[in-house]
């Protein structure tokens, strides 16, 4: 019986986990859809050039030649 019960209640704390991680899943959802949707106000100073702008997309895509 002991083990029974030493099973159930790993049992129940893997339950209690995974219902920890389906909120935690839920919070982190709701706040990408409250993302920024302009860049205005982001790039402090200036213009942003076409080397930001290839810096950017590079960091975001990778190289053609990763491809």
């Amino acid at each position: 019986m002991e083990l029974n019960d030493n099973i159930l209640r790993r049992v129940e704390s893997l339950e209690r986990e995974i219902e920890y991680i389906k909120r935690d899943l839920f919070h982190v959802e709701r706040k990408s859809k409250e993302k920024k949707l302009s860049l205005f106000g982001s790039v402090r100073g200036g213009d942003i050039s076409d080397e930001m702008i290839k810096e950017a997309k590079e960091d975001l895509f990778g190289k053609l030649e990763d491809v």
